[in-house]
């Protein structure tokens, strides 16, 4: 493996043996050493193989200013997050959270904490990533010894939501804002005291993170097929009262309508949550 750039000491741009671009990392990897320069393999400790060429001038631009334990904990971070979650996670994020942390860092050193507007949504919304972020704090903590404020658990866990959905953090940020509207409606409407850990309330936030995507995005789901809604709609009537106010607030301030298909499909979800809640609350009453 031959050195194409140098960008530090501990970042080079090599090809490998198909002509692909990769970004090696390690301590002293690139000391003494020049552009076309055999690489000493036992010294590399991380390297990103990135399908997208300009993901990867990105990557290369970030690694050349920002330190390599500051790289090396936001690795940790995104392989905790992979093995928690265990789902994909847009190559994207290795650059957005190695300069969000940098960026983080900066700010804790010139006393300029930065207040997370979210944050009590974002624990609510997406406590798994949000413990991800706790846990990143721990790390941040033990390997560069900053203690970063708890807001920025909830930026960490913005950073992974925004890695599942393949979406720019200002959409991320706009999706949490609409769920957390939704959630406010169905509360209200049913007069419900969510069961946070529930199976049937993660499934809602689950589906309602999805819904908000495609509603955002104007991309709606349609069906011909009226039959199955119209038994939905029967079946479950306090559910589907909740969809159709939803419906309303959608159209008003956000110019979308709901087709009969998404009316069905956050029925369903919705009536779930409420008779899980009134067993859960029951069970409770008898106790």
């Amino acid at each position: 493996m031959k050195i194409a750039k140098i960008l530090n000491n501990n970042v080079v741009l090599v090809h490998n043996d198909l002509g692909h671009e990769q970004v090696v990392m390690g301590r002293g990897i690139a000391y003494k050493k020049s552009a076309g320069d055999e690489l000493d393999t036992a010294l590399i400790e991380k390297v990103f193989a990135l399908k997208s060429h300009e993901l990867t001038g990105r990557l290369t631009e970030l690694l050349s200013e920002i330190p390599l334990e500051v790289v090396i904990a936001s690795e940790c971070i995104i392989t905790l997050a992979k093995q928690r979650l265990n789902t994909a996670l847009h190559e994207s994020l290795a650059i957005a959270l190695t300069d969000h942390i940098n960026f983080a860092l900066e700010r804790q050193r010139q006393n300029l904490p930065m207040r997370n507007v979210l944050q009590w949504e974002i624990r609510s919304l997406y406590p798994r990533e949000y413990a991800i972020g706790l846990e990143a704090l721990a790390i941040i903590a033990k390997r560069l010894q900053v203690s970063l404020p708890e807001d920025e658990a909830g930026f960490i866990a913005l950073h992974l939501v925004n890695a599942q959905l393949n979406s720019e953090m200002p959409e991320v940020m706009h999706i949490t804002r609409f769920m957390q509207e939704i959630l406010h409606i169905v509360k209200y409407q049913l007069q419900l005291d969510y069961q946070t850990d529930s199976l049937s309330y993660n499934r809602f936030v689950t589906h309602l993170k999805f819904f908000s995507q495609r509603m955002l995005g104007k991309r709606g789901v349609y069906s011909d097929d009226e039959s199955l809604h119209d038994v939905v709609r029967d079946r479950y009537p306090q559910a589907y009262l909740c969809v159709q106010k939803i419906d309303r607030h959608v159209m008003s301030k956000y110019a979308y309508a709901l087709g009969s298909e998404e009316r069905m499909f956050l029925t369903i979800h919705i009536e779930r949550v409420r008779k899980e809640t009134l067993a859960i609350e029951e069970g409770n009453d008898e106790a």
